[in-house]
């Protein structure tokens, strides 16, 4: 593992981790604020889904908000060179260097934004989205935002302040919302989106500010900045290549099958994206910054991962299964009968959503224990494999086949890549088996107990509540072995 060196002095400094009962007591905390926070903030954003695609937008302007998203998704992930990470791992002190970090941050999002500005009629048209360009610079202004925004993020991610966190998320959501209805409804289409989603970083760039006081401070020391830039600069590919990973396929399905499928396709991708959000989001926010603290100790590394990795897969296994294996019945209740066609690809989705959720924490797990090289290798396989594959499935498959073509190659390559680095990092198959088992097992119990009741009661609206409630009832059964391993803090608290 790479060690962990402070900007400004040439050695370590004494680690600020606090003492294991009390740090276990923190995360679980933090986890819990996390849990609450994310899940209120997607049903809001699942609900505001609801009424637009219903009442305001159709397939069309779906498709266009699509492109939009992916590309600010993409510049995100670089658009503070990874150096903001280091408010988060660094030992010691981050105020000294916070201000190097605001600083780079600040520069290099300005830098993407204006590239950006230049070249978004040629990003439009080569997805075959033209009318996408104006979209695409209204909405990545939230680059420079989020290049401020990092620093006191980072200070409320380091201390845990997850309950601050959901104050400031929460008005993120309210007036990003609330912009968002006002302009579509008065009919600006896909732009409604862009504008709503800049007043809401403004919002919550305000809030982090007064929630981390003292953090928006620019300063410059070359010494500094070298180290960051070393630090950073790996995690920002590897971190581009995990977004290009989950958005490449937007931009195949735009250039090969158009707008109109490209709305279906966003609209099934982020419905499979609900069990990633809502649960594994919350976990990342917290999971970062505990494998930091845990890095120097290989059996509490494990341990801990091998716990957070079965809570988030406990969790996971009945929503994929539900939502993959009732698609259709779910889509035409929650979306309408125009939405249809979206609910060919979500059972392929869900099995690649739940892939994701392992994915991403062991994506925090490697970047916390130093294993950059790795995690590079590792993503730059996935999207290599994935362009051809994925333009293969659209030209057979439609949206389908661009489904299916992601799941392979993440069940055929990526997971087991997944699987050897961390086995490098100290944490065998054994902690993963133990994590995955009774959740797979009770998941492959429920997608039996939805495959017969089915058949048995069909797929009305009431059938849909009754198959789920038994569904669960037999993979909460199944699930109740791993409860002590789930649950228990000695093995958490002895880390």
């Amino acid at each position: 593992m790479d060690s962990v060196r402070t900007p400004d002095s040439g050695t370590a400094e004494p680690s600020d981790t606090p003492a294991p009962a009390a740090f276990g007591r923190k995360v679980r905390s933090a986890a819990r604020w996390s849990l609450i926070n994310t899940v209120v903030m997607r049903l809001g954003n699942f609900a505001t889904g609801i009424v637009l695609a219903r009442l305001a937008l159709g397939p069309a302007e779906w498709g266009v908000y699509g492109i939009a998203q992916t590309v600010l998704l993409v510049l995100l992930s670089a658009n503070e060179l990874g150096v903001g990470l280091a408010i988060v791992r660094w030992d010691g002190d981050p105020l000294r260097f916070a201000p190097t970090v605001l600083t780079l941050g600040a520069a290099s999002s300005a830098l993407l934004y204006a590239a950006l500005f230049a070249a978004a009629p040629t990003v439009a048209g080569l997805l075959d989205s033209p009318h996408a360009a104006g979209v695409l610079r209204v909405m990545c202004l939230c680059l420079v935002i989020d290049g401020v925004a990092q620093v006191p993020a980072g200070f409320l991610t380091r201390e845990f302040a997850q309950g601050r966190r959901m104050v400031i998320d929460a008005l993120n959501f309210v007036l990003s919302t609330a912009v968002t209805l006002v302009l579509a409804f008065a009919g600006w289409g896909a732009m409604s989106f862009a504008w709503g989603a800049v007043a809401g970083n403004i919002a919550a760039l305000a809030g982090c500010a007064l929630a981390a006081p003292g953090t928006l401070r620019f300063g410059w020391d070359p010494v500094q900045a070298r180290a960051l830039l070393r630090f950073g600069l790996p995690l920002a590919g590897a971190s581009l290549l995990a977004l290009a990973v989950v958005n490449v396929d937007t931009m195949v399905v735009g250039s090969t099958l158009g707008g109109v499928s490209l709305g279906f396709y966003v609209l099934a991708f982020n419905m499979s994206g609900w069990p990633v959000r809502i649960i594994s989001e919350a976990a990342r926010r917290v999971s970062f910054a505990g494998f930091s603290r845990l890095a120097d100790s290989p059996q509490a590394l494990a341990t801990g991962f091998s716990r957070a990795l079965g809570v988030l897969v406990t969790g996971t296994v009945p929503l994929c299964v539900l939502l993959g294996g009732l698609a259709g019945p779910v889509v035409h209740l929650v979306y309408g009968s125009k939405w249809l066609p979206a609910a060919a690809a979500l059972p392929w989705l869900m099995a690649l959503g739940l892939v994701r959720i392992g994915c991403e924490l062991a994506y925090d797990c490697l970047v916390a224990t130093g294993q950059r090289r790795s995690l590079v290798l590792v993503q730059g396989l996935w999207v290599a494999a994935l362009v051809p594959v994925l333009v293969v499935g659209a030209r057979l498959g439609g949206i389908v086949g661009v489904s299916q073509g992601h799941v392979l190659v993440a069940a055929v390559l990526v997971v087991p890549a997944f699987l050897y680095a961390l086995g490098r990092a100290g944490i065998g198959l054994a902690h993963v088996a133990r994590a995955c088992a009774w959740p797979f097992l009770g998941g492959a119990v429920m997608a039996l107990v939805v495959l017969a009741a089915k058949r048995l009661v069909g797929e009305g609206t009431l059938a849909l509540f009754g198959i789920g409630t038994v569904a669960l009832a037999a993979y909460v059964v199944c699930v109740l072995p791993s409860r002590p391993f789930l649950l228990g803090s000695r093995t958490m608290e002895a880390a």
